[in-house]
């Protein structure tokens, strides 16, 4: 029969197995024929076909191929059994045995009655068991050996072959799962290697690596997965070789031989298939690897090749060759810096080289893609060492160079001073011009080492540096050197003509006396005058000759010292304009420097563990505006100043163009103090010790710090020197206006320093304009509306106050205790109280003491008398207010007088008969401009909104009780306070019938008002400056009003109220009522005044005596209010 194409496993018939109706005991015929046993089964007949045919199946494909062939020895013992069992057991297996059968040997039931009736069967029916094999009744167990031998049957057949059903069955188990085992883990393998050789290889580094890292992963696993198949196919070897080791004597059956040889095979196999994977897996990990090794080469080939490209980048704007010594020495130190920093990708770029050719020779399998960029990488190394080089060469030619120009400039310098201070007078004598002309001549020796001896051999030699600035640099240098020798060459002439000369000496010759008596002979009188006339013009004569010659002969040198005192100052101006330049350089090269060594690496990640937590998120604090700074110097005012080397004295415009920028150093000195304090919390941190010593600074970071302010101060004293000898040149305007300029900058830095430090004001300091001044004083108040003891408390008594002077307000401030060290200890200042500067008077003068002056507001309600440390700190301060106020002034005027002239020419004038409208508002407009310009007159300060003006009588000298005080306050005043529109007038000191004679220290009371101009003169006494204000005059004066004084008042336009309104007494088309408003226009002929009333829109024109008896009954100032705007 065919065996089946799907063999059955143990696993699958393990239950059917372990019924052992059928076993497989490993025992062989004598031609090696298998044995299978059916031993005494009683209930073989309840066997189902299926399981019976698959314990059949099974047993038959368990013996080799070759023992198989052969055919298989069926021993069935049914001594037991019956005979008809015996025959239905025969021809079930006949019927359905699946293998070659080679002999059947049956064991015959062993009863009497059963042996009878099988012989009867076999004789008479032995067709029934006719079978394609010889089938063998034996009737006992000795028959049964003649057939097989004793060896190869089991113990209940008589033999001696060792067999457990049970171990045979676990066996059979263990070897057919390690078979599957090993052939499950070969397909693994084959899966995976497929998989690996269908694998692309990935573009870029984190790909490759994720790919080899997951192939890694699986290799493992498939390694773990064959260790454990070793292992299991090891011990069930060991299992199979079991017998052996109990008992040395036992030998294996053929089946154990058979499953110990399947087992071997098998682990043999698995360990083929391990040491091929292994190998497949070395080469493709190899592969992999160098395809990792590759993209990191690729992508550090990018990296690097960027890094160069931005070198050479770099090197090509390297262009300039300097324009002086010290620019082309820092030209040297900068590309000797770039060249440190660039060591790091040249060093990267020839190891990567290296590395490729390393991989080369590795044998990798992109050597045709890496050789290309190795070679690449080191052409670029070689180009870009070769431009530094280059660059290098350039710049030590231009240092030759300028080194040779600066040589000759000194040379020339030096000679221009040696001509300057060779005195002049001592030249004129023979061993003074022999000794000068010596100095000359030793002078004109050492221009062989110094000197240019060839323009054109310098354009030979420079060719390659000769810009157009420097060639011309080159001819200038060059011309002031033949200059200046042919200077030398002159005064040689000019001292070998004087060495050459014999000076003789000078006497005085009396005339000789026979000249006097060739003449006629005169009266006595007359020849006495005639011999001292003789004699006089004898002895002045000669002397003047000689004097003459003389002057003659030293004119040329005269003229020379002049012109040689030129030349010494403008070399001390190059001197002042070297250092500025070479202290500049240092300057920007500092601040540089702290940028770099400190500024930039705290954002240095490798730095960041130093960093103290402290200084996190704190360089904008610690290093302020330094930056922006650095940017303005390096990139602008450097530049510029270079560009004033041959002319130092006009290096004031470049200050005065760039002033505006200079505004940056205030931010930087308000940020100080915090800087400063930063900086003592954090000093001790290793990260400045670190920067300081890769810096290799023998100062600490503080004192560059401190740098800015440093040189914002320096400048101020360069330009004193500067214009200290520049008096007599084209820029000394220039230079002292820069110089002005500069101290008001740090007048502004020191007074901004001093504004930061103000506590406790809630607005914004910056709303209060342009702070002018600030400094400390002792302040009396004077408040009318205080009690009386705390008046007198307050008038004695002064406070000390800090006073800063805005644009806008003043304000008063109390100076806190220092404390604290360096910029700490800088003091604060506690905000008290302010002062609108357009509700603000003076007094300029105090009597008693002229350091104090008046600030006073509200109509003098309140007043505070300042003193200064110093009469001139007093000056300036009142000078500056002074200034604030007539600036108010100005601008109310000119707001005035534009809606006075828009008002003009739009208003309808009336028509009286005999004189046109033209006429009569050209002869108004002549009357305010005669009023404007009338210096004596008030009106000419007053604005055409003010009201009627009483003329001011003689003032009472006493000061007014504080009963008339409270009454004259009481009553209602005119005054321009809180309008836009407000103009002031400046009462003039100088003119003694206009000032006011106060025995105390008195002003205006009102709020914006000045004191007003006297008709009459007053009593001469100490004189004293009157108040100053940018409000209007009033209209009613407060002394006035205390004086009771009544007089005719003089309208003017304006704005009012209506105090006692008369609808009855005025005209019809004119009805006003006590509180409208009305505009008093223009003042037209014949006493007409026109009026607009603002409140019902009407206008007309009214008579001057109805207009008063409108506005006012009496003389007394009740009928007026505060009703201008």
């Amino acid at each position: 029969m065919h065996r089946d194409i799907s063999p059955l496993c143990a696993a699958d018939i393990q239950d059917q197995l372990k019924k052992r109706f059928a076993y497989l005991s490993g025992g062989r015929g004598q031609d090696g024929s298998p044995v299978i046993t059916f031993p005494d089964y009683p209930a073989f007949s309840d066997v189902p076909d299926k399981e019976f045919q698959n314990v059949m199946t099974y047993l038959t494909s368990i013996p080799s191929l070759q023992d198989a062939g052969i055919g298989f020895i069926l021993v069935i013992d049914r001594r037991q059994d019956k005979w008809t069992s015996v025959k239905a057991s025969i021809l079930r297996i006949a019927a359905s045995f699946p293998a070659n059968l080679r002999l059947v040997l049956v064991l015959r039931p062993t009863g009497l009655l059963q042996r009878t009736l099988s012989d009867l069967a076999l004789k008479f029916n032995r067709d029934d068991f006719n079978m394609k094999v010889p089938v063998i009744m034996l009737s006992s167990v000795p028959e049964l050996h003649g057939y097989i031998d004793k060896s190869q049957l089991t113990e209940d057949l008589g033999g001696t072959l060792d067999y457990c059903h049970t171990r045979w069955l676990c066996h059979r188990t263990a070897i057919e799962g390690f078979a599957l085992m090993v052939k499950q883990t070969a397909q693994m393998l084959q899966s995976f290697g497929t998989e690996l050789a269908e694998t692309e290889l990935p573009n870029d580094v984190p790909s490759t690596n994720s790919v080899l890292c997951a192939h890694t992963e699986k290799k493992d696993k498939a390694k773990e997965d064959m260790k454990l198949a070793l292992d299991e196919g090891r011990s069930l070897l060991e299992n199979i070789r079991e017998p052996l080791g109990k008992c040395g004597e036992q030998s294996l059956n053929q089946d154990q031989l058979d499953n110990q040889t399947t087992v071997q095979r098998l682990l043999d196999q698995l360990t083929e298939t391990e040491a091929a994977f292994d190998e497949f897996w070395a080469k493709h990990e190899q592969k992999l690897r160098q395809c990792l090794q590759l993209r990191q080469f690729e992508q550090d080939f990018r990296e690097v090749k960027a890094s160069l490209d931005a070198l050479a980048q770099k090197i090509a704007t390297f262009t300039d060759v300097g324009n002086s010594r010290a620019h082309a020495e820092h030209l040297l130190k900068d590309l000797a810096s770039f060249e440190d920093k660039s060591s790091a990708s040249m060093e990267r770029a020839r190891g990567l080289s290296l590395e490729g050719e390393q991989l080369i020779d590795s044998k990798h399998y992109a050597v045709d893609s890496i050789r290309p960029k190795c070679h690449e990488l080191q052409h670029l190394c070689e180009q870009f060492v070769a431009e530094v080089e280059r660059r290098r060469e350039l710049l030590s030619k231009s240092l030759e160079l300028h080194h040779l120009l600066e040589a000759s400039m000194k040379w020339c310098d030096q000679g221009i001073y040696l001509l300057a201070s060779q005195p002049v007078d001592k030249c004129q004598s023979q061993d003074g011009a022999e000794a000068a002309l010596q100095e000359i001549e030793k002078f004109l020796e050492t221009g062989a080492e110094n000197k240019i001896q060839e323009l054109s051999k310098i354009y030979q030699d420079y060719e390659s540096i000769l810009t157009k600035d420097l060639m011309e640099h080159v001819q200038k240098v060059f011309q002031k050197q033949e200059g200046m020798e042919e200077m030398f060459h002159r005064r040689q002439a000019s001292l070998k003509k004087l060495a050459a000369k014999q000076m003789r000496p000078v006497q005085p010759v009396a005339p000789r006396p026979e000249a006097l008596t060739k003449s006629p002979c005169p009266s006595p009188g007359s020849r006495r005058g005639s011999e001292n006339s003789s004699e006089g013009s004898g002895l002045r004569r000669g002397p003047y000759r000689r004097a003459k010659s003389e002057m003659s002969e030293s004119r040329p040198g005269r003229s020379s010292s002049t012109g040689d005192e030129e030349e010494g100052l403008a070399i001390l101006r190059r001197h002042v304009m070297n250092e500025l330049l070479d202290t500049e350089r240092v300057y920007v090269e500092e601040l540089l420097c702290v940028l770099e060594g400190y500024a930039a690496e705290l954002d240095n990640p490798l730095m960041a563990h130093l960093v103290s937590p402290g200084l996190q998120n704190k360089k904008d604090v610690l290093f302020g505006n330094m930056e922006e700074i650095y940017h303005f110097h390096n990139r602008i005012f450097l530049r510029e100043l270079e560009g004033y080397t041959d002319c130092p004295e006009l290096v004031g415009r470049c200050f005065l163009e760039r002033m505006e920028e200079f505004q940056i150093y205030e931010k930087y000195c308000q940020n100080k103090p915090r800087s400063e304090s930063l900086w003592r919390q954090c000093s001790d941190s290793p990260f400045f010790q670190e920067c300081q010593r890769k810096l290799d600074h023998k100062l600490s970071l503080d004192s560059y710090l401190l740098k800015p302010v440093q040189r914002i101060t320096k400048y101020q004293l360069l330009l004193k020197e500067m214009l200290k000898y520049s008096r007599s040149c084209a820029g000394a305007e220039h230079l002292q206006e820069a110089l002005s300029s500069i101290l008001g900058v740090l007048k502004t830095v020191n007074d901004s320093m001093h504004l930061i430090a103000v506590t406790g004001y809630d607005g914004n300091l910056s709303e209060l304009g342009k702070l002018l001044m600030q400094g400390s004083f002792s302040v009396w108040t004077d408040h009318k509306k205080g009690h009386s003891k705390v008046k007198d408390l307050a008038r004695f008594k002064p406070m000390q106050r800090h006073l800063f002077l805005h644009e806008k307000a003043v304000l008063f401030c109390k100076r806190r205790e220092e404390s604290g060290e360096g910029y700490e200890k800088a003091p604060s200042y506690s905000y008290k109280q302010s002062l609108n500067m357009a509700a603000v008077g003076i007094t300029e003068s105090v009597k008693g003491d002229v350091r104090k002056f008046e600030i006073w507001c509200n109509g003098r309600e309140e007043v505070y008398i300042v003193q200064a440390p110093t009469p001139e700190v007093k000056a300036a301060w009142v000078s500056e207010i002074r200034k604030v106020l007539t600036s108010q002034l100005q601008a109310c005027r000119e707001a005035s007088q534009h809606r006075a002239l828009e008002q003009s020419q739009s208003l309808p004038l009336p028509a009286p008969p005999g004189t046109s409208p033209s006429k009569g508002t050209t002869r108004n407009i002549k009357k305010l401009e005669e009023r404007k310009t009338d210096p004596l007159s008030l009106e000419g300060y007053v604005s055409p909104t003010s009201l009627l003006k009483p003329p001011e009588k003689g003032r009472d000298d006493s000061v007014p009780s504080s009963t008339s005080e409270s009454s004259a306050l009481s009553r209602k005043r005119f005054t321009l306070q809180g309008f836009p529109n407000l103009k002031g007038q400046k009462a003039s000191p100088t003119s003694p019938d206009k000032k006011a004679k106060r025995h105390e220290v008195k002003s205006d009371p009102t709020p914006f008002g000045v004191r007003g101009w006297t008709k009459t003169s007053q009593p001469s006494e100490a004189p004293e400056d009157d108040g100053w204000s940018s409000a209007e005059e009033l209209i009613n004066s407060s002394d006035a009003e205390e004086e009771g004084r009544v007089g005719p008042r003089k309208l003017v336009p304006g704005k009012y109220t209506v105090v006692l309104g008369d609808e009855k007494g005025s005209p019809d088309a004119f009805a006003v009522r006590s509180g409208d408003v009305v505009e008093v226009v223009q003042e037209g002929d014949e006493g007409l005044w026109y009026v607009r009333n603002l409140t019902s829109s009407k206008e007309s024109w009214v008579p001057a005596s109805s207009l008063a008896s409108l506005l006012c009954t009496s003389g007394s100032a009740q009928c007026l209010s505060s009703s201008v705007w």
